[in-house]
């Protein structure tokens, strides 16, 4: 047997925590705009509390709503993780050490593949994602050819910035 607890519990999910969003989001607006005057919160607090039950007793904004706050979740989640390895390789430290601009430009572009490659492994769409990128006919001759024309690119970028140096 399972053992559930209260968060989990369907009443908790599906009635008291859509009802305190919608009822704080509403008295927050509310207090903020003013609507109805100046320290009027018990008639700020009566609105936002039939609002939150006229929520919670409809479906399907109820799960717009469930929804959207798990995007948003998820988001700022994934945003955190990228800032902070982000915040970690291209911050100035105290002893003087500054990173050059490619550098951080790098460090950007490797973070940034990593979070994407962490999200789509963490979502478990890896494997569909990897067989249309790596499992088809014509991938291994692509990938080699892609590398390929990637490390001629960088070659020549090297080879050019250092005869405009040189000049």
């Amino acid at each position: 047997m399972v053992n559930e607890t209260i968060i989990q519990n369907w009443i908790f999910k599906e009635f008291i925590l859509p009802f305190l969003l919608i009822f704080a989001v509403v008295f927050a607006v509310l207090e903020k705009t003013k609507i109805f005057g100046e320290d009027k919160k018990q008639l700020n607090a009566i609105v936002a509390f039939v609002v939150g039950l006229i929520f919670v007793g409809v479906a399907y904004p109820k799960q717009v709503v469930g929804n959207m706050i798990l995007f948003l979740t998820v988001s700022l989640i994934i945003v955190l993780v990228f800032l902070m390895l982000y915040g970690f390789v291209a911050s100035d430290l105290k002893d003087g050490y500054k990173a050059e601009g490619w550098m951080k430009w790098a460090f950007l572009i490797i973070i940034s593949v990593a979070v994407i490659g962490a999200v789509i492994w963490a979502t478990g769409f890896k494997s569909e994602f990897f067989d249309i990128l790596f499992g088809q006919s014509w991938s291994t001759s692509f990938w080699t050819n892609f590398l390929f024309v990637v490390v001629i690119v960088v070659a020549v970028a090297v080879v050019l910035k250092g005869a405009a140096k040189k000049e």
